[in-house]
């Protein structure tokens, strides 16, 4: 509208406005671009992970022969060969799962109740500063001691009997378990821990849905080492004053001077151990931890 009053014609645009007007609207909409995939590190570094294990295997036994044919003499040394020959001939006499079945049964009952009591003081010493100074110096003393002293003092004490490698695993392995259990208990936020009380939750219910669950990696980890140590302080057990097992094998076979039927044996402990690490141990835990993206397999 002008000054006067009357109405102005609307102004056309320009010639680049209409152009730009023309074009948005006979444009067509550009499709989305679809995002490339990304392929995760899990699998590309898996088949190289089972290549490099597989190197690793064949770079021990072919050092292995060659140490066997060029460096040592068989009677100190023999051959893989030899080894896997006097495993088959282990394995056909009547007292080998007699044996098995022993170092089993002490490891499996000592590494529980050394998980158990492990478990149980590093929950009370991450939570209480007081029984944090209760256990402190007992735990350090337990991890410091070497397994042969408490294999050798278990042995002393209990002599040819079942006890001996049972409290020897206990004491060797429970500590191992506390570490753990007490940095895990120790890495809950402490802000969750308050607004849990402050909600007036009771004890037992904070224990199984806060400060289970926020150990529970630590817990596998306790396993895992845990594990570990009871193996080899079974074994050591049962080589010192055992009346069965593996161990007293191994004994015998030095005794006799048999390095073949010592290493034979010694492969026996390592095969088990294998198979509860991959087959039981870390499925478990793949099972457990499934929510949890992992970078290699």
């Amino acid at each position: 509208m002008d000054p006067g009053g009357r109405l102005r014609p609307p102004v056309p645009p320009n010639r680049s406005e209409r152009s730009t007007q023309v074009a948005t609207q006979t444009a067509p909409p550009q499709a989305a671009t679809p995002a490339p995939r990304v392929e995760t590190r899990t699998r590309r570094r898996t088949p190289h992970l089972w290549a490099w294990r597989l190197a690793g295997y064949i770079f021990f036994v072919g050092s292995w022969m060659l140490l066997a044919t060029y460096v040592f003499e068989v009677y100190i040394l023999p051959s893989p060969t030899r080894v896997l020959s006097e495993m088959w001939e282990i394995l056909g006499r009547g007292d080998f799962w007699e044996n098995i079945y022993a170092t089993l049964k002490h490891l499996f009952i000592g590494f529980t109740i050394a998980y158990v009591i492990g478990t149980a003081i590093g929950i009370a010493m991450g939570r209480s500063p007081y029984w944090d100074g209760f256990f402190h110096d007992y735990v350090m003393l337990a991890l410091t001691t070497p397994g042969l002293v408490f294999a050798l003092i278990c042995v002393m004490i209990f002599g040819l009997s079942t006890w001996a490698p049972i409290t020897a695993i206990v004491l060797t392995a429970f500590p191992h378990v506390t570490v753990n259990v007490v940095e895990g208990v120790r890495a809950i936020p402490r802000e969750l821990q308050d607004m849990a009380t402050s909600y007036g939750v009771d004890r037992r219910t904070q224990l199984r849905h806060i400060i289970l669950p926020a150990v529970a990696p630590f817990l596998f980890t306790a396993v895992r080492y845990g594990f570990a140590i009871a193996w080899k302080i079974t074994a050591l057990t049962e080589l010192f004053g055992g009346r069965d097992g593996v161990g007293i094998q191994i004994r015998v076979k030095f005794e006799l001077f048999n390095m073949a039927g010592v290493l034979a044996w010694a492969f026996f402990l390592v095969t088990f151990a294998l198979i509860m690490e991959r087959v039981v141990l870390q499925r478990l835990e793949r099972r457990f931890f499934r929510w949890r993206p992992k970078a290699f397999a």
